[in-house]
């Protein structure tokens, strides 16, 4: 979160910044609401407009999984899209991609993008920590002897 979401201004002088209020009860700090991550995976979105074109970006570069470009001259690349320099014009704007295949990180404008698809698998998908939870305590219930805190190994 930015400080502006706790109540900070970096625009305004301290003193006349809001102070965020203060919780009633060491309870209400324990519990914090949670957010839902959209499942992107297997979305081919329409990219009409160049504030299509940006938010599907934005969308792409959180997203944990590869995707799969084309441009405007039919081709296709296909990586994790790791890297994003945004500029006022799509030709000035460029995503940069990790390939599978090789050690390339090619640079795509913005301007050349026709279509993004999220072809990968989100490899975090299902692997919150309350997922987590349930996994230990279903396999403690079970019996299930050296289960431990330990993370899984990642793919």
């Amino acid at each position: 979160m930015s400080g502006r979401e706790h109540g900070h201004d970096a625009t305004m002088p301290h003193s006349a910044q809001v102070p965020s209020p203060q919780p009633r009860s060491i309870d209400e700090l324990e519990v914090v609401p949670g957010f839902e991550r959209e499942n992107l995976q297997g979305w081919i979105p329409q990219l009409a407009t160049e504030a299509d074109i940006r938010a599907v970006i934005e969308k792409a570069f959180d997203y944990r999984g590869d995707v799969t470009v084309t441009r405007k001259d039919g081709s296709q690349i296909t990586g994790y899209l790791f890297d994003r320099r945004i500029a006022k014009t799509l030709a000035d704007s460029v995503i940069r991609l990790m390939l599978a295949t090789g050690n390339e990180r090619p640079s795509i404008p913005y301007s050349e993008i026709a279509g993004i698809a999220f072809t990968g698998r989100d490899t975090a998908a299902g692997k919150s920590y309350e997922a987590w939870v349930k996994k230990y305590w279903e396999g403690r219930e079970k019996g299930e002897k050296n289960i431990s805190i330990e993370p899984e190994a990642l793919e």
